[in-house]
């Protein structure tokens, strides 16, 4: 038992990117962790309940930039192993769920430390080598931001568990805010390692237990998180580490009847078929299950005539093409107004033409590959479409699979306000744009509202005042996370908590404390302190 106390956590603030810059220490020890990682090839098991769990079947983990260089071989699961990781769950939920919430969050503030220190080489070079992030990118994903979702965590549940009721005289009302009954099924997507960690560890803060499913082209990551929880002292059986096929992976586990929630990432339609799922075997389960889900997007840049050009060149070639435009939030539609668009194209042209794209390793690259073939073929497959249609091929274009999946930063234009490539997710490296008349802007606002069925991230580029007020009106809900003068992607934990809603999932905003709420169950105490002993009320008192 631990001593009483009402305890502080330290304040949270947000993890610095390192430079990584010539001559700099960190430069110099990521590339020797490169190096070994490279050269090695490992074997990844699950981790169910604490225990390293081999399978009969495994699949290899790959650098999208070398396709053939195989980094580990990983053990694949299947039902069996789904029940194994679901027992594990049920039999470590008793003491963790009743664990005083201080020594849950110590543990993920030490993984914290751990990372932010002597892991930080580690996750970003598996990061860097089996999704083919720059090192940047890698920075900024499998560090600062897993780091900035447990420190901050820690402050939101401090915040949850410190709203309570009124109490009068003579009661004390109190709010217990309960792990949910069953355990929660974690789904990570390949393109942000820190996903993986915050939909396992999120649950798992507020005294759940999980079973995590990670995408199996960032197994290699998923892996070395799982690693560093365990460092960091988390108990067995608290997260189990489950890799397979997403059917056989969550078949299995959607139809326990122990299922207490879903925390997803991933793309639309695969998010509607689990929410299907649920609904089918709703009768089985104890409890209805808690759905969070972050799906797809088709991201807008929206220009007012009123824009800075230079600016809006920026946001554009970093918004949509940093991570090869795998991201959620990556810029995937522009509308640019005629009177901006000779300048626009030019530098957008320009900018694009010195882009460095290859092996992430080389640290002169701005642009890796793309995750796997069937990405390759999504993107190769519409560039070729929009040549067809007679759409501009303005700056790329070019893919090559020989080695890698590459496909070039491509921009397109279209005169066909409702192409395909303005309403479609492609999730890389392809902005399609449009032209509208300059003199057209409140047409355009309601065009860039009803073209896309999904509502993640935009922006809108203008120094004029007015304008930016009729776009955040006119576009409510056409985007959960809003910029004003700035590219689409990028938001930080504690600063913009993440998530959209329409076909972009529930909006529940991953950093922060509205994201944590969906994974406790209140539950209301009233306790009196001198209790009645007459039922009868006053007002049963004869007249006088």
């Amino acid at each position: 038992m631990s001593a009483p106390g009402i305890f502080k956590p330290p304040h949270p603030v947000n993890e610095p990117p390192k430079s990584y810059a010539p001559g700099s220490p960190e430069r110099a020890e990521l590339k020797e962790r490169l190096r070994r990682m490279e050269s090695e090839r490992i074997r990844i098991p699950l981790v169910i309940g604490g225990k390293d769990v081999e399978t009969g079947e495994t699949f290899e983990a790959v650098m999208p930039h070398r396709r053939t260089h195989v980094l580990a071989d990983v053990a694949k699961g299947g039902p069996e192993h789904v029940q194994q990781a679901i027992d594990a769950a049920r039999e470590a939920h008793a003491d963790w769920s009743r664990m005083p919430w201080h020594e849950r969050a110590s543990i993920f503030l030490r993984a914290a430390e751990l990372l932010a220190g002597p892991w930080r080489s580690t996750l970003n070079a598996a990061t860097m080598l089996n999704q083919s992030k720059t090192i940047h990118q890698a920075e900024i994903d499998a560090v600062c931001e897993m780091v900035d979702f447990w420190r901050y965590n820690v402050e939101f549940l401090t915040r949850i568990y410190a709203e309570q009721p009124y109490s009068p005289t003579g009661t004390w009302n109190r709010m217990e805010y309960r792990p949910l009954e069953g355990f929660v099924f974690a789904v990570s997507p390949f393109n942000f390692t820190c996903i993986g960690g915050n939909l396992s560890s999120t649950p798992a803060l507020m005294g759940n237990t999980v079973v995590w499913k990670p995408a199996s082209t960032a197994a290699v990551s998923a892996y070395y998180l799982m690693r560093l929880l365990q460092a960091a002292g988390l108990p067995d059986g608290v997260i189990n580490l489950v890799y397979g096929s997403g059917a056989t992976i969550g078949d299995a586990a959607l139809a326990s009847p122990e299922l207490a929630g879903i925390h997803f990432t991933g793309s639309t339609a695969v998010f509607n078929g689990m929410w299907e799922t649920v609904g089918r075997n709703i009768g089985s389960y104890r409890n209805y299950p808690r759905i969070v889900g972050e799906t797809g997007g088709k991201d807008f840049i929206l220009v007012h005539p009123s824009a800075d050009p230079d600016a809006v060149t920026t946001a554009i070639v970093r918004g949509a093409f940093e991570y090869q435009g795998q991201k959620c939030s990556a810029a995937s539609r522009l509308y640019v107004p005629s009177n901006l668009w000779p300048t626009i194209r030019e530098r957008i042209v320009e900018d694009v033409s010195t882009i460095k794209i290859g092996d992430v390793s080389d640290f002169e690259n701005f642009m890796g590959a793309v995750i796997d073939a069937a990405a390759f073929r999504t993107h190769a497959q519409a560039i070729e479409e929009a040549r067809a249609a007679g759409a501009e091929i303005l700056t790329g274009g070019e893919v090559d699979d020989s080695e890698g999946y590459f496909v070039s930063p491509t921009v397109i234009a279209t005169d066909d306000p409702g192409f395909r490539l303005l309403r479609d997710e492609l999730f890389g490296p392809i902005l399609t744009t449009y032209v509208y008349d300059e003199r057209r802007w409140e047409d355009t606002l309601e065009l860039v509202d009803e073209t896309a069925p999904y509502g993640l991230t935009g922006a809108v580029f203008a120094t004029d005042r007015q304008a930016i007020e009729q776009a955040e009106n006119a576009l409510l809900y056409a985007a959960g996370n809003f910029y004003v003068n700035d590219k689409p992607t990028g938001a930080v934990v504690g600063q913009q908590p993440f998530g959209g809603s329409r076909a972009s999932g529930t909006n529940d905003k991953a950093g922060s404390m509205w994201n944590l709420i969906r994974w406790v169950s209140p539950r209301t105490v009233k306790e009196t302190f001198l209790s009645p002993t007459d039922y009868r009320y006053p007002y049963l008192a004869p007249d006088e």
